[in-house]
């Protein structure tokens, strides 16, 4: 576990000054910072609800289609544990889709809020 320290005095590093709290309120209501959320929300929300849809899909087939659940696919291989795997799988995607999202659209847009604020522009 690590603690940033204080550099040590006589150092030529110092601490960025830390922004006021109005500078964040400013920088909130920038239409930067709405195109920013803007952008997270149109991506998170809709994947959200769809995992959401298709996670309450697999347990309403658990509880009220057993039939088609326990339908054999290969050897013991039966739908609901392809489905039982695909929620995993889908999981891994969502995740590995919003890292790519992030760094292409999300983390550029809020490293050059951040630069600024720390900049005090």
């Amino acid at each position: 576990m690590t603690a940033e320290t204080a550099p040590p005095p006589g150092s030529a590093e110092a601490p960025p000054a830390t922004p006021a709290a109005e500078e964040f309120v400013r920088v909130q209501q920038s239409p930067e910072f709405a195109e920013l959320r803007r952008s997270q929300r149109s991506f998170a929300f809709p994947l959200t609800v769809a995992f959401i849809a298709w996670y309450l899909l697999y347990v309403l087939l658990s509880s009220y289609a057993g039939g088609f659940m326990g339908t054999k696919l290969f050897g013991n291989i039966n739908v609901a544990l392809v489905l039982g795997l695909a929620q995993f799988a889908t999981t891994f995607l969502i995740a590995w889709l919003y890292s790519r999202h992030a760094a292409a659209k999300l983390d550029p847009k809020a490293s050059a809020i951040k630069a600024r604020m720390e900049a005090g522009a």
